[in-house]
Parts: structure tokens; C-alpha cells; sequence
């Protein structure tokens, strides 16, 4: 059974760090890539950050380069965003994502399997 589940959020303040966990199992773990999405109230989906389980390739949306750092430990099964210098802007619901295929990274419609999602707060 193909299964995501992410933990780590909460109630931080601006300026502080999360670290985002998201344990995969079934065929998600057969995966090309993982990738983090976030959506905001009355937002869309908007991309964060994904990785190859092999090889350790990364990519960044603008909102997160230079703050936050995905990563993975294969023996875990599990992807990691670590996410500093959090701002408000950043509050969202926090979606791990598994994408089968190879292919453009930073597009929701383009992933397989979803997390139910890990609320991250940022107060000011």
C-alpha cells in the first residue's frame, strides 16, 4: 500500500526553524521523486522543494532557496525539509508528495501520492 505520512509542524516563531519529516512506504518508496508542496488559505499549491531518493539531485522553489533544505535518508525511508529563518508568509499546510515518473518537478498535478499534510504556523 502506497503510503506518505508527514509530521514536524506546529506553532513557531518568525525567525525559527521546523524540520518537516515525511516517511514513505509501498510504492511511493519506487518513486523518481519527492517533493514538499505548502498551501496557504485561498492559495494554490505552491511548490517547496524535491529530491531524487538516489543521487541526492535537489531543486528549490523561490520561496524556499536559501531557507530551507530538503534531504533524504534512504535507509529510513523518509524525506526531510528543514526549514529556517520561517516568516509569517510561510504559514501553510505542508504536503509531502511522491512523483513516479521523470519530469518536470515544481508541478502538483504532475505527483502520484500525497500526504494527508502537516500544518506549519509562523507567528509574527
Amino acid at each position: 500500500q502506497a503510503q506518505l505520512v508527514e509530521s514536524g509542524g506546529g506553532l513557531v516563531q518568525a525567525g525559527g526553524s521546523v524540520r518537516l519529516s515525511c516517511a514513505a512506504s509501498g510504492r511511493t518508496r519506487s518513486s523518481s521523486y519527492m517533493g514538499w508542496f505548502r498551501q496557504a488559505p485561498g492559495k494554490e499549491r505552491e511548490f517547496v522543494a524535491a529530491i531524487t531518493w538516489s543521487g541526492g539531485r535537489t531543486w528549490y522553489g523561490d520561496s524556499a532557496k536559501g531557507r530551507f533544505t530538503i534531504s533524504n535518508d534512504n535507509a529510513r525511508n523518509t524525506v526531510y525539509l528543514q526549514m529556517n529563518g520561517l516568516k509569517p508568509e510561510d504559514t501553510a499546510v505542508y504536503y509531502c508528495a511522491a512523483k513516479l515518473s521523470a519530469g518536470i518537478v515544481g508541478i502538483p498535478q504532475k505527483y502520484d501520492y500525497w500526504g494527508q499534510g502537516t500544518q506549519v504556523t509562523v507567528s509574527s
